[in-house]
This record gives structure tokens, sequence and C-alpha cells, in this order.
């Protein structure tokens, strides 16, 4: 891979109910994403995706702009969140986008750093691990994908608030990555960066593994204000608000 800029956001939390976020993302997409050689999508693109054939109107402009954004000649490469994790082969269909496996390992020149959602490095909240199983099996996809969709939408508001109280009954260090999962995914990837979202923790760690000198970036949300990694493929890279 060429020498390149690219760019990782995570946690949009696209949703209906929150117009202005959709204004900001497709703005960035008709923006600071056209000048860069990759944009990526670390997971919870939408606040709910209920599946490919979801006809809601402002998760159809969203999937319109990332079209727009891959039809200029920037690839868009998308994985699936703890929120998203139905997007299949007719998101990708409809955007041109590329899914990711969670996780994969992002190589440019001599930069090797493995990508993530990070939900499945929360290994310390053992509810939500047992039921991220549970959903990721291909044979609950396909009971629930058979629903009509006014069920699913029915099913998908239940799961929220349920998600929104576990979340408030948990202790604060649950919630957020365990270093031994942190040093077995970048062990295996053979990988110096990981980088990540999920926690709503943006942040640059340094991190040890097996004495070699590594490096966490974690992505911020977009609930307050665009948070954005730009990556140059010589392992330069800045966390911050939107690039220009």
């Amino acid at each position: 891979m060429a020498h390149g800029r690219y760019l990782f956001v995570s946690d949009l939390h696209l949703d209906p109910l929150a117009p202005q976020a959709i204004a900001q993302f497709t703005s960035f997409l008709r923006g600071p994403a056209t000048r860069c050689d990759g944009l990526y999508i670390l997971g919870d693109l939408f606040e709910t995706w209920i599946g490919d054939d979801d006809d809601e109107p402002a998760r159809r402009q969203v999937c319109e702009a990332l079209r727009a954004l891959v039809d200029s000649g920037v690839p868009c490469h998308v994985q699936r969140g703890n929120r998203d994790f139905l997007l299949g082969a007719g998101f990708a269909a409809r955007t041109g986008c590329t899914l990711l496996p969670d996780p994969v390992l992002f190589e440019a020149d001599s930069l090797r750093a493995v990508l993530s959602h990070g939900d499945v490095l929360c290994t310390g909240d053992v509810r939500y691990q047992h039921f991220r199983s549970l959903v990721r099996a291909p044979g609950f996809q396909a009971g629930y994908l058979a629903l009509p969709l006014a069920t699913r939408r029915a099913v998908a508001r239940i799961a929220r608030a349920g998600s929104r109280r576990h979340v408030r009954q948990l202790r604060e260090e649950i919630m957020d990555v365990e270093a031994d999962a942190v040093a077995r995914m970048l062990q295996v990837a053979g990988a110096d960066l990981l980088i990540h979202g999920h926690t709503h923790r943006p942040g640059v760690h340094a991190v040890q593994v097996a004495g070699r000198p590594c490096t966490r970036i974690v992505l911020g949300d977009w609930y307050d204000q665009g948070s954005c990694l730009t990556l140059h493929a010589d392992g330069r890279h800045e966390l911050a608000g939107l690039p220009r």
C-alpha cells in the first residue's frame, strides 16, 4: 500500500432522533473525508440497525452519502459495532462500503495496526460478552431478520432500553477494556498499534506487549463533537476533532 493518509471514526450512533449528528456526518463525508486515502468506521455507525431492508429515511440519507464518497474514489471500510451488528451484504451493496471483520489487520508501508470496535476487549462485562455471542450467531440473526420490519423496530426499542439499564448498573472499570485482552489482540496480530472505539474514552495509551512497546488509540464518540483519528502510513497520528 502506498504512502497515504487515513481517517478513522467510531461510535457515531446516528439516529433519526438526532438529525444534527446526521447533518454533521454527511458534511464530514462531503468535506474532510474526500481528502483522504481511505475512511474507516470502527463500529456503531448507527444507533440501531434492524436489517439491510430498513427503509427509514434518515438511515437511507446516510447510506446515500457514503455511496457518494465511495463513488468519488475514496474507499470506505466499516466494522460492525454492538449497535449495528446486523449490517450485511445489502448495506455494502447500497453504500459501496467494504465490511470488515473484527478484529482486522490494517497495513500501510511498515505500519501494522489492528482495528476493532472494542466491545470484545471489555471481557470484565461477562453478561455482555454472553449477549454478544448470542446475537452474533447466524441462527439468531436469521430468525430476527425474518420478522416483519415493524416487529424488529419494536424489539430494537426494547433492547436499547435494556442496554441503558445494564450500563447504569455497571461499575466504571467493568465497562472499559481489559489489559490482558488488549495485549492478546496485539500479540496475535503481530501489530504495534491498536485502534478501537466503543468505550467513548478517547485517548492515546502506551502499552507493553511481551516487552515490546505498543500504542492503543481510543476513538471518541460523536455525541458532543466529531472525533477523528488521522493516521499516516509512516505512523504519525493525530486524534482530535474533525479534520478540515
